[in-house]
């Protein structure tokens, strides 16, 4: 009785602090409710193991092997594969590559929805999965709506309903987004608007990051394949040798958000990167099917990619700095003026991709998971392989606009054809008086 007696307040104590607890999470409606991540240390650990989606053939090959080499060993034989698979698709053409953009766009906005979806459905709230895909269709209609009217124009002004959609293409695209806009105000629900603004503002941010990002990496590809390719595989070997370093000398860590980089591999791959993008921009050079702009030919309704190559792809000598110079005694070097800008390409994906890579780490800390998905054994989800490339996509895009690309005569002429007759004849007369002026054009010629 007297040891009743003692434990009667203790648990008295207990029950009013429970009840303190009951009474504060009622008073946190609204979506509000405190999370692991607001209550517990961010130690990024994800709370529930991951699964092994290992093949079950590797398992048996390397189950000798210690964890450290199998991962090794099973990440190598998939980027391997992953490789391959890259090399098919350039080999099937420019139409296969931007299905496989739009293919790869689509997977990423779904990984990171379904994330927020795992947050939003255990409310049980409606409408948030119906609406996010709705938008990425009313997005994706916007943007490569956009393109077909700037790449295919002949084509569409060949046929009466792509001409008609064409002319009225930003009106449908603003009445299909205030549909959704629309439906998702009905959506909302008492208690629970904290919560939806949050997942509206959620399916927005993706969209602008995987969605506009994709439509840039597919004007690069119109701008010519090495446009796509060099920039994608600097990416991609700069991943490759900076895990390599890492593995073998890494010693020194990097970034808080990934422990495993480290200053070696870091620095290993930038070197290992920039040498790659020249041998890499020197071999693709030389070949037309790399570096004419991808253009729609009307006659066979299919795309080509033949043209005389710019000077950007034309073999020039160079000067060599005196130091270098001295050390290999040649006085030139001949290479191609786009191997110059293969360096900037090259750094920019050593020094500024990894920090897309730092972003995913920190978002999927944020929400306790190991990976986006786990479609690739070894390697996590398609965002898990392509957090890098969309940033990457947006710096080639800059890059292009700012230093290579010129006025183009043929989209010049395509906004011609659009005009009227009379507005036609009035450039051709003042073209004509601007070439007189400028002595281009004869007396004798404007006679006949």
């Amino acid at each position: 009785m007297a040891e009743l007696r003692h434990r009667g307040p203790q648990e008295s104590e207990v029950r009013r602090q429970a009840d303190d607890k009951g009474s504060e999470s009622e008073v946190k409606t609204d979506g509000e409710a405190a999370s692991d991540s607001e209550t517990k240390p961010d130690s990024g650990i994800p709370e529930v193991p991951p699964a092994d989606d290992t093949p079950e053939v590797l398992n048996k090959a390397l189950a000798r092997l210690s964890s450290r080499w199998r991962n090794w060993w099973v990440r190598g034989i998939l980027t391997l594969a992953m490789i391959a698979f890259f090399f098919i698709i350039i080999y099937l053409g420019p139409m296969v590559l931007m299905m496989i953009v739009l293919c790869v766009q689509i997977k990423c906005f779904q990984e990171i929805i379904t994330i927020g979806y795992s947050v939003y459905h255990s409310y049980h709230l409606p409408w948030f999965r119906t609406l996010s895909w709705y938008f990425l269709l009313c997005v994706n209609y916007f943007f490569y709506g956009e393109t077909v009217t700037d790449y295919f124009f002949t084509l569409v002004q060949r046929e009466e309903p792509l001409r008609i959609l064409s002319k009225y293409h930003r009106f449908i695209s603003f009445a299909m987004y205030l549909t959704g806009f629309c439906m998702f105000v009905l959506s909302l629900v008492k208690k629970h608007y904290r919560l939806q603004f949050y997942m509206f503002g959620w399916t927005h941010v993706t969209l602008l990051i995987v969605v506009t990002q994709s439509h840039l990496i597919i004007h690069n590809l119109f701008e010519g394949m090495i446009w796509f390719i060099v920039p994608i595989s600097c990416v991609i070997c700069n991943d490759i040798m900076a895990y390599m370093f890492g593995f073998f000398f890494g010693r020194t860590p990097l970034i808080k958000l990934s422990p495993k980089k480290t200053w070696e591999g870091f620095i290993g791959g930038f070197f290992a990167t920039v040498v790659f993008g020249l041998l890499l921009s020197y071999v693709m050079a030389g070949y037309q099917y790399f570096v004419c702009p991808v253009e729609f030919n009307n006659d066979s309704n299919r795309f080509t990619v033949d043209c005389e190559p710019s000077e950007l792809f034309q073999l020039q000598d160079y000067s060599l700095p005196a130091v270098l110079q001295s050390l290999t005694g040649w006085k030139t070097m001949r290479m191609y003026p786009f191997q110059i800008h293969s360096i900037a390409l090259s750094a920019f994906a050593s020094l500024m991709g990894p920090f897309g890579g730092f972003f995913a780490s920190g978002f999927k800390r944020a929400f306790k998971i190991k990976d986006f998905a786990n479609t690739i054994p070894g390697h996590g989800g398609i965002m898990d392989r392509f957090d890098c490339q969309y940033l990457m996509a947006t710096f080639v895009n800059v890059y292009i606009a700012s230093f290579i690309r010129g006025p183009n005569p043929s989209k010049v002429m395509q906004q011609l054809l659009a005009l009227r007759l009379d507005q036609q004849l009035h450039i051709f007369n003042s073209l004509k008086a601007h070439l007189l002026e400028k002595g281009l054009l004869s007396a004798n010629e404007e006679a006949a």
